[in-house]
């Protein structure tokens, strides 16, 4: 591990892109908190990373994120960055989508981002400052075909993403977009092992490019696609 650096919450930390970015910052020298629902994940991963500190919660909830955020506060003394990753995905027709699928996706994938931003704010600015890196997705600003609830909620991240980055640059927050293609995981029960994806670690180098810029710059949006697609815009 490289030298101690600052305190970053991550948050859908349990598995993919999450886990990840959890594995390259804590390599790099970042003292981390591992968010998600998945308590048993969440533990072993815990375990494996030296000092990773465990927070399971569920992002739609704001008692979670409080108690996240006091609890990197009073194990780590501060929080410098967060990373809003947790996302889930139902890929169906928009006049087949539920009203609770719709939901889970909308509450999931910008609500819980809005609640992230709302709850580490202040944090942030008890420390003079730190950067927020949003995980979206180029889905973000492409729409697909049984992509209704997904794009609603990636496209809306983008819009809540670009208002908090002008609320909140002039107090030394920074607020980044980190838009991937298609990453090989298992999200929205896709099966890995296509080769031709972006890999969750190119994904965690962006977020990392994003934490290590020069404090008085700021790269508000960094888009990731694969080389060598097998068809369409990925």
């Amino acid at each position: 591990m490289e030298g101690m650096k600052g305190a970053v919450l991550i948050t859908g930390a349990s598995r993919g892109i999450g886990e990840a970015t959890a594995r390259l910052l804590h390599a790099k020298g970042y003292r981390v908190g591992l968010m998600a629902r998945d308590e048993k994940r969440l533990q072993a991963l815990a375990a494996e990373l030296e000092g990773a500190l465990p927070l399971p919660g569920d992002v739609r909830e704001e008692g979670d994120w409080a108690r996240a955020v006091a609890a990197m506060e009073e194990a780590f003394g501060e929080l410098s960055a967060l990373v809003n990753n947790a996302g889930v995905g139902v890929m169906k027709p928009v006049h087949e989508l539920t009203l609770e699928e719709w939901r889970l996706v909308l509450d999931t994938n910008l609500t819980g981002a809005f609640l992230g931003i709302r709850h580490a704010v202040p944090a942030l600015l008890r420390r003079g400052g730190g950067t927020i890196v949003n995980v979206g997705s180029l889905a973000g600003k492409n729409p697909f075909k049984g992509g209704a609830a997904y794009n609603a909620s990636k496209f809306g991240l983008l819009g809540l993403a670009g208002a908090a980055m002008l609320d909140l640059r002039e107090a030394n927050v920074r607020v980044v977009n980190v838009l991937p293609g298609s990453v090989d995981t298992g999200f929205a029960g896709n099966t890995p092992g296509q080769a031709w994806k972006l890999k969750p670690e190119d994904v965690a180098q962006a977020v990392l490019f994003a934490l290590e810029m020069p404090g008085h710059a700021m790269v508000s949006e960094i888009e990731l696609r694969p080389t060598r697609p097998t068809s369409g815009p990925r």
